[in-house]
């Protein structure tokens, strides 16, 4: 049976790889739509955009809500993000749709919020955060659009605490990957150990990115001030050299699955935690291999404009990060830093 949609706009886009691509809206600046046209996933979502597309009373957060989803700011977001936000936002119109705007100048509105948080973190502390985060991102947005006088919301903090200094690959867990792991599975292991990127970056890398000795890419998460992104030239490594230039180019894109497709975020997330886990690894994930490529540039003497330029990190992360997030305390950093108190002091007897 056909069923006629009124209302839906389409727009297409080029994407990195040079390919098209059709994304679509429920009405013109509306929401996205799930999946493609004809399925049961974009007739729900479409059902779903229309029964929030409801007028809610004046004064309301209902009306920032249904206005930030119409504003540029949520339109330019990545269609990942804006599905992410979509989620949390019903949430939040679940519980505050008719909250009125007003109590925003309240003392006590704040304390409301954080008790709702509070109660999403009995599930998940990192989900609770992250809703919390789309709340005062729609208020701040609020704010400075004069719709609002204070946003009860900023400088939250955040209740999900995560550190992942000690889970940092080690040579053996790299030998004992790629002895076991499917060969589909090897370029994006040293793409990630020779280049620091993240996986979504790596996973849309197109062939035109690599020049033979140099990786050119931009990457999609880290945007300075000023709303541009980072741009990052990275030198081809001999291994990643003899890796890529071994490889079967099988499409547009460096990396793909073993039938030579385009890899999707979940399907790879799922092939690498089975081929780990076949290989014995343990507590480690595709994430770790960036900060392990932070490590071992320390571990070499790199500085950290150094790692900053492979990376595409600010000079202030890359300290942030080795100095508590990342930088594993490995043992040849201390190893290193004796030799060299060694070869300092030998210096100053000889003088």
């Amino acid at each position: 049976m056909r069923i006629r949609l009124k209302g839906i706009n389409s727009i297409t886009k080029r994407l990195a790889d040079g390919t098209r691509r059709t994304y679509w809206y429920a009405w013109k600046g509306g929401p996205p739509l799930c999946d493609e046209p004809g399925t049961p996933e974009f007739v729900h979502s479409y059902n779903q955009a229309i029964a929030r597309k409801k007028t809610g009373p004046e004064g309301c957060i209902l009306s920032l809500l249904q206005g930030y989803q119409q504003s540029t700011d949520f339109l330019d977001l990545a269609a990942r993000t804006r599905r992410d936000y979509i989620c949390k936002i019903k949430q939040i119109e679940e519980r505050f749709g008719d909250f009125p705007l007003a109590a925003m100048s309240d003392r006590r509105t704040r304390g409301i919020f954080m008790g709702w948080r509070d109660q999403l973190a009995l599930k998940s502390r990192r989900q609770a955060d992250y809703a919390w985060q789309v709340l005062a991102l729609i208020l701040q947005w609020a704010l400075e659009r004069g719709l609002i006088t204070h946003n009860p919301c900023a400088r939250g903090g955040r209740l999900y605490q995560s550190t992942r200094v000690d889970k940092i690959w080690t040579h053996d867990d790299e030998a004992a990957f790629l002895r076991s792991a499917p060969a589909h599975l090897h370029l994006p292991l040293i793409l990630a150990l020779w280049t620091g990127q993240r996986q979504g970056d790596l996973l849309c890398l197109p062939w035109s990115a690599y020049d033979g000795t140099h990786i050119r890419l931009r990457q999609s998460k880290s945007v300075r001030k000023g709303g541009r992104p980072v741009r990052v030239v990275i030198p081809v490594g001999k291994p990643l050299k003899a890796a890529l230039d071994e490889t079967k180019k099988r499409g547009p894109l460096i990396l793909t699955n073993s039938l030579g497709r385009p890899w999707t975020s979940h399907g790879f997330q799922a092939s690498w935690g089975i081929a780990a886990r076949n290989a014995g690894i343990v507590g480690l994930t595709f994430h770790d291999l960036r900060g392990t490529a932070v490590t071992r540039l320390a571990i070499v003497g790199c500085t950290e404009a150094e790692i900053a330029t492979i990376t595409g990190h600010s000079l202030k992360d890359v300290r942030c990060i080795l100095d508590a997030h990342y930088l594993h305390r490995d043992p040849a950093l201390a190893e290193s830093a004796i030799r060299k108190l060694e070869a300092g002091t030998k210096v100053q007897r000889e003088a």
